[in-house]
């Protein structure tokens, strides 16, 4: 009771004779404790109260000890000790009291202090009542919020599990999982998707539970799922036979369940079902409202997500099967030498990389291996990518040196007028040889893998990434050369193979290089793997991966031939052409006459590219007859013949003819149709069989 209601108390002069009729009808009671005699004054209501009979009480508060526990009224004292010292004019105080059967109850009490004149305190009035049902009331709402605060919370975890869910199957594995089904309170459930008019069953529980032929239902089938589908509304089976009556098609088959209870909601998503929910109780007797409430914002708020992830993987497919076609459709055979290439797409809805890898038939039986990444993840990076990966198999077979490669697609992709760059790795590959020329735009190094299973990086120089080059005017891609001996292996990828989440670049390369070595002999079953331990490691990138092996059983054929291309003001062509005459003279049993043959080419190809007004083509082959013989051809566009002359003054020019023919045992011009061919020829032991060591290394 509030001061204003007990302020207003007023006691008849003659009180306790006369007790106020309109607290009798409240059951309250009433009394006045006179501080100067001590007695206190009960009315036949409080002493109801406090289960006495008029009897038994002798105007002693003392007496009131029998019902009320020491604790309490020490408590009670002590805070009627309080007001009166403190001035107040009031207080009230729940407290516990003992029955006569010895239950305890509640009770509330409110007195007011009179005072004289001076502030002494003389006469206490109030009045006492029951208040067990008040506080058992107010526990029970109390109890009542806790546990809708407790359910709503739950729903809330679920709903926040959810949000993290980018696929179908997440959101059933978070549906699924005990935590889950805690949180909903249920013990199993069962989950469809509409799909072309059908219900597809795509999460079903506990183990046993499945019925057959319930995988694939129709809508107008007689099961609880259709049922709220075809109405767009709830249904909640409260009880066994609710659900036997209503189902009987469906009940005998999970009769052995257990199941008490069941709500079944439609998945609805921008106003249309796209499935149906079921939650399934073993030990519920009906639903409340507010959880009828509850549960139906249960399902509202996993209809978004299975929309959201039914839409990423939608999305992700589409974007998938676009990249997909834009990757090369088939990887020619490559003579002496195998080949095995991966794309793995990162599960990230509808995000698209532009990670892509290339392999390029090259004349003279060489070949070309791209592996390359456009920044960014959507449709552009994409598109981009598809255009970079046309220009350089185009700039690659019209002959260009791999840094001529690197350096025009550059050029091409700064002029596409885009806000993208890219990383790329080319290299340049003579099977006969074993020759790699590699040359990198911005991307990681490579890696190879020996003959024994070991793998180690290849650290080489390299240039800035595609398009960036051009706009900076850096254009200079420095080649780097590696034998690539039989049985080796070269390992080009993107980073999303070695940049791994809560790792760094180092770590993800030493992981690259254990799980190479300890990785399966087979090509393709080794690029799985690599792929296996990427998603393993949670790799959140698209990954490309490219493997090319030299064949062990492949050998230099003993007539072989090789040609290039050497395009005027292009350095690197050249040191490319000499590092090729030299690793084909080593490959065909010549090494004793590979400084002489790669000097006197040198010279020739150098008279052809100073004298002339176009490139030089170099080819250099094997003869074979009464004596071995190494030849040189360089070809060019003109048809003014070379004649040797003394060197000038300054001994710089006129020596490239002597040269040749002081190295060369014999040297010559021919002419063609619309220019002439300067030859020179060196005789060579017969090959010997030989194994070659298996030391090439940088």
């Amino acid at each position: 009771m509030d001061d204003r209601v007990a302020g207003s108390l007023s006691l008849p002069d003659d009180w306790p004779a006369h007790p106020d009729l309109s607290l009798a009808l409240n059951r309250m009671g009433s009394f006045d404790w006179d501080l100067d005699s001590g007695l206190m004054h009960m009315d036949e209501p409080a002493l109801e109260v406090f289960d006495l009979r008029p009897e038994e009480y002798d105007n002693h508060p003392e007496t009131l000890a029998q019902r009320v526990p020491a604790d309490e009224a020490i408590r009670l004292d002590d805070m009627v000790s309080q007001a009166l010292k403190s001035g107040r004019s009031n207080y009230g105080a729940y407290f516990r009291r003992t029955r006569r059967d010895g239950s305890r109850c509640w009770t509330h009490t409110q007195g007011f202090i009179r005072r004289d004149g001076t502030g002494r305190p003389r006469r206490i009035i109030g009045i006492i009542r029951d208040a067990t049902q008040e506080l058992a009331e107010s526990t029970a709402r109390r109890t009542v919020d806790e546990e809708r605060r407790r359910r709503t919370s739950l729903v809330e975890g679920t709903t926040a599990a959810l949000a993290h869910a980018r696929t179908v199957e997440d959101v059933t594995e978070v549906l699924k999982s005990s935590r889950g089904l805690a949180n909903l309170g249920a013990t199993s459930l069962v989950m469809g998707l509409l799909e072309s008019g059908r219900i597809h069953l795509v999460a079903d529980g506990p183990e046993g539970a499945f019925v057959q032929g319930t995988r694939y239902t129709r809508t107008d089938e007689p099961y609880p799922m259709s049922e709220v589908i075809r109405t767009l509304t709830p249904r909640f089976i409260e009880t066994p036979e609710d659900f036997a009556t209503s189902y009987p098609i469906l009940w005998p088959h999970i009769s052995h369940l257990g199941i008490t209870a069941a709500a079944y909601m439609p998945l609805i998503a921008q106003a249309r079902p796209i499935g149906a929910l079921g939650l399934l109780y073993g030990n519920k007797a009906g639903f409340t409202g507010d959880e009828r409430n509850l549960l139906v914002a249960l399902g509202s708020s996993i209809a978004q997500s299975l929309q959201r992830a039914m839409l990423y993987e939608q999305e992700h497919d589409l974007a998938e099967g676009l990249q997909q076609a834009m990757l090369p459709r088939r990887i020619p055979d490559v003579p002496g030498a195998r080949v095995a290439v991966r794309y793995r797409s990162a599960r990230l809805g509808r995000d698209i990389g532009g990670d892509w890898y290339d392999i390029i038939p090259l004349p003279g039986g060489r070949v070309g291996a791209v592996i390359g990444d456009v920044q960014g993840h959507d449709t552009h990076a994409a598109a981009v990518m598809g255009q970079l990966r046309i220009v350089l198999r185009a700039y690659a077979a019209e002959g260009h040196s791999p840094a001529t490669v690197m350096a025009r697609a550059s050029v091409f992709l700064h002029e596409l007028d885009t806000d993208r760059f890219a990383t790329c790795t080319y290299a340049e590959a003579d099977m006969t040889t074993g020759v790699v020329q590699l040359v990198r735009a911005g991307h990681i190094d490579p890696a190879l893998r020996g003959a024994d299973g070991s793998c180690r990086r290849l650290p080489s120089d390299g240039g800035m990434p595609l398009g960036l080059s051009a706009e900076f005017g850096h254009l200079e891609y420095p080649v780097n050369t590696v034998d690539l001996d039989p049985g080796q292996t070269l390992i080009l990828y993107t980073d999303g193979m070695v940049e791994l989440p809560g790792t760094d670049l180092d770590e993800g390369m030493r992981l690259l290089a254990a799980t190479v070595r300890d990785g399966p002999q087979d090509l393709q079953r080794l690029a799985d793997r690599l792929c296996e331990v990427v998603d393993e490691r949670g790799g959140e990138d698209d990954m490309a991966v490219l493997l090319l092996r030299r064949d062990a059983a492949h050998a230099p054929h003993p007539g072989g031939r090789l040609q290039q291309h050497v395009a005027q003001n292009d350095p690197e062509a050249l040191t490319s052409a000499r590092h090729m005459i030299r690793a084909a003279v080593r490959a065909w049993g010549a090494k004793d006459r590979a400084d002489e043959v790669e000097l006197a080419a040198d010279e020739l190809i150098t008279n052809a590219l100073m004298h002339t007004d176009g490139g030089a083509i170099v080819t250099i082959r094997v003869l074979t007859g009464p004596e071995r013989r190494l030849r040189v051809d360089v070809e060019d566009r003109s048809s003014a013949l070379p004649r040797r002359r003394d060197a000038g003054e300054s001994g710089v020019s006129g020596r490239g003819l002597m040269l040749v023919d002081r190295l060369a045992d014999i040297w010559g011009v021919e002419s063609r149709g619309n220019g002439k061919c300067v030859w020179c020829e060196f005789v060579v032991p017969e090959r010997r069989q030989h194994r070659r060591r298996d030391g090439a290394r940088l």
